[in-house]
């Protein structure tokens, strides 16, 4: 059984290894080591995510499978980054930023129960849709996104900075 629950502060580490994880298993066949490095210690630095943890915008949940964290989600509402693919949201979307479950958790429903977690949340925040980016190389996750109802909208190369980009669909679900 999954037990799903808003993040503890002092889980903030264990999300941060569990981000590193889920990456090198996932990342290196589709961008380069030097960015997953950039993009982990930006999205994932514990002053980061505790003072996100404090800001009514965004939310964040663990996933515990016993003992073990086996995965986390986060999500935010009024992300202004994307400029041009704003043109189709507003101010009452909400952004499925983060959804990462640990390799050997997989397949097991944890996914779906954090992604079913943040769209209650949305709800709760009159979202009128969950939106989210995703790799355009990496197959399993839109296959998963596509089998919960979001549909590729738009595809992008976003400048993250440090020289690095993100190809990636833009998806979104109407709540």
């Amino acid at each position: 059984m999954t037990d799903i629950h808003p993040l503890a502060p002092d889980e903030v580490e264990a999300v941060s290894a569990l981000a590193r994880v889920v990456w090198q298993a996932t990342y290196p066949a589709l961008i380069s080591q030097a960015q997953i490095e950039f993009m982990l210690a930006d999205r994932y630095a514990a002053e980061r995510i505790r003072a996100q943890l404090g800001d009514p915008c965004h939310a964040w949940w663990g996933a515990h499978a016993g003992e073990m964290l086996a995965g986390f989600a986060h999500a935010s509402l009024g992300d202004s980054k994307l400029d041009g693919a704003n043109s189709m949201l507003n101010g009452a979307d909400a952004k499925l930023d983060k959804l990462y479950v640990h390799p050997n958790s997989q397949r097991r429903g944890i996914g779906s129960a954090l992604l079913a977690t943040v769209q209650d949340w949305a709800r709760a925040q009159h979202a009128r849709r969950l939106w989210l980016q995703v790799n355009r190389g990496n197959a399993p996750a839109i296959a998963a996104y596509r089998k919960q109802g979001f549909r590729i909208v738009e595809s992008r190369v976003f400048n993250i900075g440090n020289g690095f980009v993100m190809d990636d669909h833009v998806m979104e679900k109407t709540l």
